[in-house]
């Protein structure tokens, strides 16, 4: 018989529960991204601003999705929306070259290390694609080496393993004969890296920098170190991939947080400014695979990635990028959601204590994680004791606390979420209250 956290959570959100019938019967899992799946049915957002949101039935929360990590200023920044709306009343696509891409693209170089030119894509998967290719074209070599689940968005080249058997691809509709150039290794294993390495054939390697699910299961920076090194002795491009991590863990990256810097690097989310947009940036040697060269119809035709997309650096997206990459630049806002978050996990970890919950929090910059269930380890920081196995919430514990949460006003990304510079002490205060209540009703209907 459902409990009354679950109860409560469809009493509070009818209207929400009106929409997902509609989108039922119109989007495959009614909904338009996996991660938006929620049983038993999706809260439908009206309106965001700053570090909170609201939904359709007038309820409020705390968001800690943040546009599934663009958000590093918050909804609706009034500098960037002003950007977005100046660009937009110039024209949307203009299916030529723009002054805008052309701003956009001296940030990038500006605040990447790795960066000496940028080729904008329109998402982080296309971003992700094009990486790779570069990497077989500079190399002439086919396989490509990832980690255990580490996502690099949804191509088949990297739609990864869900199953112990690592010789087995996580969705159907991948052909067997695209993992004889994949090569996925556990993380943090310098030995098995070396090895596969040592044959020599290996085009790229290519890595979430904080580990698997965005520092969910974190990454030694002293793995990070050996694959620079490996990589080099062997003839091996290093791919990092700061979809999430970019813009966000430092204004240069994890590359620019760490000193370690990549033969390629893609990005996405903050890139845009919360707007579609993508970008693959790196050594000119290897970007420069891309370019036309006039008369030489050889290299043009047998020699070259030919590279098309109708959104690429759309103007838009582009001019919101361009005040995003501005704003982030001196890496104020970094430092303000760097403190929000560790502020927000220290008080978290003391709410756990004091309710003698079996949970603990911890944060990689201002992304954050939870363990919570039975035996859970307690707090540590994962950036200076990188031998901590998290063990995340246990998966019956994990709807019924965003039932808890939601019903209270919070908005987790799966195990915890993003900060901004726009949260502040009122989102954290209302984030802790929004747990406690959430611990008392999870024991009240049995699960603590």
């Amino acid at each position: 018989m459902p409990g009354k956290i679950l109860a409560d959570y469809e009493k509070l959100h009818r209207k929400s529960l009106a929409l997902a019938t509609q989108a039922a019967s119109l989007f495959p899992s009614g909904v338009t991204h996996d991660a938006r799946s929620f049983f038993p049915f999706p809260i439908y957002v009206e309106r965001a601003a700053g570090g909170k949101k609201w939904d359709v039935d007038g309820n409020m929360y705390v968001d800690f999705i943040g546009g599934h990590g663009s958000l590093l200023l918050g909804h609706r920044h009034p500098e960037v929306m002003e950007a977005a709306d100046k660009a937009s009343k110039r024209g949307t696509h203009f299916g030529s070259s723009h002054d805008l891409e052309i701003d956009w693209a001296k940030l990038v170089l500006d605040l990447v290390p790795c960066a000496e030119k940028v080729r904008f894509t329109s998402s982080g998967t296309e971003a992700t694609m094009m990486a790779l290719r570069l990497a077989r074209a500079y190399t002439n070599r086919d396989k490509i080496i990832k980690f255990t689940d580490h996502f690099h968005g949804w191509h088949d080249i990297v739609v990864g393993r869900q199953r112990e058997d690592q010789s087995l691809p996580s969705s159907i509709g991948v052909p067997d004969s695209f993992y004889e150039s994949l090569a996925v290794l556990a993380p943090n294993n310098e030995e098995m890296l070396v090895e596969a390495l040592s044959e020599n054939d290996i085009a790229a390697v290519i890595i979430e920098p904080t580990g698997a699910h965005w520092g969910s299961h974190p990454i030694h920076k002293s793995f990070l170190e050996a694959i620079r090194l490996q990589t080099s002795k062997s003839g091996t491009l290093f791919i990092m991939d700061e979809v999430i991590t970019g813009f966000r863990a430092s204004p240069g990256g994890i590359q620019q947080k760490y000193n370690i810097t990549p033969d390629l690097s893609t990005h996405a989310k903050i890139l845009a400014g919360g707007f579609p947009g993508g970008c693959v940036t790196g050594k000119s040697e290897i970007m420069d695979i891309l370019e036309l060269r006039e008369l030489d119809e050889f290299w043009n035709r047998e020699q070259r990635i030919a590279h098309q997309g109708t959104y690429n650096a759309n103007p838009v997206s582009a001019a919101a990028g361009s005040k995003t990459l501005g704003l982030i630049k001196d890496g104020a806002h970094t430092q303000i959601a760097d403190a929000t978050t560790a502020e927000l996990v220290s008080q978290l970890n003391k709410l756990f204590d004091t309710r003698a919950v079996d949970a603990s929090a911890w944060h990689v910059s201002s992304m954050w994680h939870l363990n919570l269930g039975e035996n859970s380890p307690k707090s540590t920081d994962v950036e200076n004791n990188p031998d901590y196995l998290p063990s995340g919430i246990d998966k019956p514990l994990l709807q019924p606390l965003r039932w808890a949460l939601y019903n209270h006003g919070v908005d987790l990304m799966a195990d915890g979420g993003m900060v901004s510079s726009a949260h502040g002490k009122e989102e954290i205060a209302l984030t802790v209250e929004a747990f406690d209540l959430a611990i008392n009703d999870l024991r009240n209907d049995g699960y603590l």
